[in-house]
């Protein structure tokens, strides 16, 4: 990301940005900083590691391909952007300030002048000088933790875990606010439990969110632990740290921030998004009715910003994910053709308006002929879409002569994380002959809300339907019905199922899913070959020929290996 100009080290691609947004701080995510509050985000291309199962892929391992979409902007032109937006600061997130370590220190102290807040998500590689020089201009850090050991950080490309925690000391004694994000992957505890130590010895009063692993790219299913066995790990960590978190978990309660005098929760927060998570409700400031204060640092917002369908957060990342993923079907594999559509439709602002666009059979559809047209790859196009349609067609058809219609719950994570009424997958339900009582859910969240046990009993669903996307394993998700008193037809009929990752959302292999939910509540109709489609699939879209397909959840890689 930087070349040799003249004897002097410079940037690619300098004052330029791939997005610049307003967020909520929590989408960055941070917890204990200006709940909230509404934030500037910016972010480049590239990052200074190369970590396998990275969330930010597309535009941290192909920074060629989408780099056309880079928009050039002074820190002057930034900072009048972010006030203009009545923003309170600027965080950089999404992929990591080192590699644009110069623009960003520009930004910053620019940001400073006009007496706004500064912050960045970061991996904490930098050396002892580049961070002292960056220091004098930052408010708030998160530190996205790989692990403890020398061996996990090379797993990623550097060369140990030292300089990493000697920097969250280095901030810390400067004052600045520090929580550490620490990814957890299945089986690597000791891993998990010995950075929050390393974490501790500095302050076990720094924040902690554990990252449930999620595996994108190469990353292989079996590294993404369970949600119940990620909040096991969270109550160990709770031993050495005065505040854990768990993120990328739908629907756990382990995001609140409790008193540790009475047990009362402080601050409530659910789920928003990968990476992210939503501030419900705060008492009074954060202080608890027995006296204790939440240690909150800066300004707490009075009112919420929302931000606007996929844009903020990693969300961002998951809409030009998504839009990869169909250029992938269409048989565009080489990163510099790939960089021509991604980088127009980025700059177009194309992304802003396909939270729309995929939330209905039609639209999707659209989206796929508005894509192949712009790639020209018209052809390809017409051929996904034949295939898509002709299963469509026979789904609808057969729906449309159904005696009954069975009621469904869609939930992501746990039970009681239900889906937003209007998401794609309850369009899904509808479609395929059911009724989807996500429906009846007025609130609304990124991607669905919290519900009480009482809403789901009166729901009373047939069948329940846990996400590809964010998942339980359903002997786990009958625990947690179990000892939440969650009782309907579905918990007693052990209709519960797991749609396969990848089928239900972010890319076109949602026809596998819709023809899944058809076989599933009406089996009487619909008996689709479901390995037989799988292999026709990836084989005419994704040139996978073995019948051992390892299925994954990125959205533009369809398998692994």
């Amino acid at each position: 990301m930087y070349i040799n100009r003249n004897d002097t080290i410079v940037e690619r691609f300098p004052e330029s940005y791939l997005t610049m947004l307003p967020i909520t701080i929590e989408t960055m995510p941070m917890v204990h900083f200006a709940p909230k509050s509404k934030f500037f985000q910016v972010s480049t291309v590239g990052c200074n590691f190369t970590c396998p199962g990275c969330i930010s892929e597309t535009l941290t391992s192909h920074a060629d391909a989408v780099a056309g979409a880079l928009q050039s902007a002074t820190p002057e032109m930034v900072v009048q952007r972010a006030k203009k937006q009545e923003c309170i600061g600027i965080v950089f997130c999404l992929n990591d300030p080192t590699v644009s370590y110069y623009s960003f220190l520009a930004l910053a102290q620019k940001a400073k002048e006009a007496g706004i807040y500064v912050g960045c998500s970061t991996n904490g590689y930098f050396t002892e000088s580049a961070l002292r020089g960056l220091i004098p201009y930052l408010d708030f850090v998160n530190i996205g933790l790989k692990g403890s050991s020398d061996d996990r950080y090379r797993e990623c490309g550097a060369a140990s875990s030292d300089p990493v925690y000697r920097n969250i000391g280095i901030l810390h004694d400067a004052g600045v606010h520090v929580e550490v994000s620490a990814m957890y992957i299945n089986g690597a505890d000791d891993e998990i439990t010995s950075a929050a130590k390393r974490v501790a010895a500095v302050s076990p009063d720094i924040p902690i969110q554990v990252m449930r692993f999620v595996p994108f790219g190469e990353a292989a299913p079996d590294l993404e632990p369970t949600i119940a066995a990620s909040e096991n790990i969270s109550v160990r960590l709770r031993e050495v740290m005065n505040h854990v978190y768990l993120f990328n978990s739908p629907g756990t309660e382990y995001l609140n921030t409790i008193c540790p005098a009475c047990g009362k929760t402080v601050i409530a927060r659910e789920f928003y998004g990968p990476m992210g998570c939503r501030t419900d409700s705060i008492s009074d400031d954060g202080r608890c009715t027995c006296g204790w204060q939440a240690p909150i640092r800066g300004p707490i917002s009075r009112e919420q910003y929302t931000e606007f369908g996929m844009l903020g957060g990693y969300r961002t990342t998951r809409a030009i994910e998504m839009a990869h993923a169909i250029l992938v079907t269409l048989g565009i594999r080489d990163d510099g053709e790939l960089g021509d559509v991604l980088g127009d439709i980025i700059r177009e602002d194309f992304i802003r308006g396909m939270h729309d666009r995929i939330q209905q059979i039609d639209s999707w559809i659209g989206l796929i002929e508005d894509l192949a047209s712009r790639a020209g790859r018209e052809e390809e196009g017409r051929t996904l879409i034949s295939y898509i349609q002709e299963r469509v067609e026979i789904i609808t058809e057969g729906a449309a002569r159904v005696s009954s219609r069975p009621t469904v719950y869609y939930s992501m994570g746990y039970p009681l994380f239900a889906l937003n009424a209007e998401r794609f997958e309850t369009n899904l339900v509808e479609a395929a002959g059911g009724t989807c009582v996500n429906k009846r859910i007025e609130r609304k969240g990124k991607p669905g809300v919290n519900i009480p046990a009482e809403e789901l009993n009166l729901f009373n669903p047939d069948y329940m339907f846990i996400s590809g996307f964010l998942s339980s394993p359903v002997s786990d998700y009958i625990h947690y019905c179990a000892t939440h008193g969650i009782v309907t037809e579905a918990t007693r009929s052990g209709t519960i199922y797991n749609v396969p990752a990848g089928w239900d959302f972010g890319s076109p292999r949602w026809i596998l899913g819709f023809m899944y939910i058809a076989n599933t509540i009406h089996p009487e109709i619909f008996s689709f070959d479901l390995e037989q489609e799988e292999r026709e699939f990836y084989r005419r879209f994704y040139g996978i020929t073995s019948d051992e397909i390892v299925q994954n959840r990125d959205f533009s890689r369809a398998s692994i290996g």
